[in-house]
């Protein structure tokens, strides 16, 4: 049987490829791209909170129980993102206003997506801990949610005065950050006894977060009927996807 650890690295190693999506992106007019990275972000939600939902918590619940403590951790998964968003948005709010504010946003854009790569790493090896199909969920769940995402940070880094070329290698510089997350996951839960409940449950709350905080406010930026029911759809379809893996595994 594959090895699970095996699995993950390579799955994290997958998601770190997705940084080059940005350059696919070149060729498509901004109108367009707008609208289809607007459904993929509803998309992005739905499966990320499918998989929180339908993958993890039911697995922790199964094997370790569902108390006080497992809520205690998802509540320590979603302080800690939103402590992450806040210490990033407080250093780009204290970068003095000048011609190199731009690049300096930069910059820390591609710090902040460097720490959300390195929780990235940690949750998909967390998920391949409980099970593979759980393992293989999470890890597509990530990679639809970092291509909206990988293909905004090229932006940024386009109108930060950087090259296509050092745009992508940089972009893709910060998403190997994702395999010292694994690693790091690897060894927590090698010298910590009992330490996959915390971290898929931990992992389980910066999922919530991201969903909740990030991806579907995007979604109320632009507000038609027609526009609505497709973003819904698109969340639904992301959760339904989550649910068919499950039938698969």
């Amino acid at each position: 049987m594959t090895d699970p650890l095996l699995l993950s690295l390579i799955s994290v190693i997958a998601v770190s490829l997705v940084s080059f999506a940005g350059v696919l992106t070149l060729s498509i007019k901004d109108a367009t791209l707008k609208k289809v990275l607007l459904y993929f972000v509803g998309f992005s939600a739905g499966a990320l909170l499918g998989d929180v939902f339908i993958h993890m918590l039911p697995e922790v619940a199964e094997g370790a129980g569902f108390g006080l403590k497992t809520s205690f951790f998802v509540l320590s998964g979603i302080l800690a993102s939103f402590a992450m968003e806040k210490i990033i948005q407080w250093r780009h709010c204290h970068i003095p206003a000048s011609r190199a504010h731009v690049h300096s946003f930069a910059y820390m854009n591609l710090f902040g997506d460097a720490v959300h790569n390195f929780i990235d790493g940690l949750i998909i090896v967390a998920s391949y801990l409980v099970s593979v199909p759980v393992g293989i969920a999470t890890t597509l769940a990530v990679i639809f949610h970092e291509i909206p995402q990988e293909i905004g940070d090229f932006g940024v880094l386009l109108h930060g005065g950087f090259t296509k070329r050092r745009a992508l290698t940089l972009n893709f510089l910060s998403a190997i950050i994702a395999v010292l997350g694994a690693l790091s996951a690897i060894v927590i839960s090698s010298y910590v006894e009992n330490s996959m409940p915390f971290l898929v449950s931990f992992a389980a709350g910066s999922f919530i977060y991201i969903a909740g905080s990030d991806l579907i406010p995007e979604l109320h930026k632009r507000f038609t009927a027609k526009g609505s029911v497709l973003q819904m759809t698109a969340i639904v379809l992301g959760i339904a996807v989550m649910y068919g893996l499950l039938l698969l595994g």
